[in-house]
């Protein structure tokens, strides 16, 4: 945020460089420059002020564009095209990584990437995934015993559940081809995959799974 007792500051020559159209400055502080100068007395033509406010203008429209890019990264871009690659979509990863594990969601995008061929991204997601199990379970364990939990839906014990789904999907917009536009992936794997995951779930060998949100929730 520009603070126009910082700019204040300024001598007329530094505030002059806020005018010039190749400046990096936002255009809230080119606006405020120019008001500061011409409160102490600097004069615009109707050509400057033109100048100047084009130049805000298409800093806002900059602005706006990267925001709007920026937007478009982070959506997922579904088609019915028959020639796009067929992949799980990253809705079906966040949701199932809630209910059956981070584990389950690593699995299904680690398979995105071999898709692609992007070999090192899918063995550091299923690494990833692999490691999330016993420390989630770790997490866990050391917020019970140390009495930091609470039966708010703000408990530091749920951090755990939403933290890793999250993680995953940060690991489809870095590295992913950008905007990559893909049909859904069929769900006879997900299915099955699912049955594997919620018999080891209920099970709870070892209390490992203690934590995960279906075994809290039939509790």
């Amino acid at each position: 945020m520009v603070k126009r007792n910082v700019l204040s500051k300024l001598s007329n020559k530094e505030l002059e460089n806020y005018l010039n159209p190749e400046n990096r400055f936002v255009p809230e502080a080119v606006q405020m420059a120019s008001e500061i100068l011409e409160e102490r007395g600097r004069v615009f033509t109707e050509a400057e002020k033109i100048n100047i406010q084009n130049i805000i203008q298409h800093k806002k429209e900059t602005e706006a564009a990267k925001k709007d890019e920026e937007t478009e990264d982070w959506k997922d871009h579904i088609t019915n095209d028959p020639s796009a690659v067929k992949l799980y979509s990253r809705t079906l990863i966040l949701v199932s990584s809630f209910f059956l594990g981070t584990f389950f969601g690593a699995v299904l995008l680690s398979l995105n990437f071999l898709k692609l061929k992007k070999y090192v991204p899918a063995v550091f997601t299923f690494v990833f995934g692999m490691i999330y199990v016993p420390l989630q379970y770790f997490v866990y364990n050391f917020l019970i015993e140390n009495h930091l939990a609470t039966t708010s839906r703000y408990s530091l014990e749920n951090l755990p559940i939403i933290a890793g789904p999250l993680i995953l999907i940060v690991i489809w917009v870095t590295t992913m081809p950008k905007r990559i536009v893909y049909r859904p992936q069929s769900f006879l794997f997900p299915i099955i995959f699912a049955a594997f995951m919620l018999f080891l779930i209920f099970n709870n060998y070892y209390g490992l799974f203690s934590s995960y949100f279906l075994m809290r929730f039939s509790e």
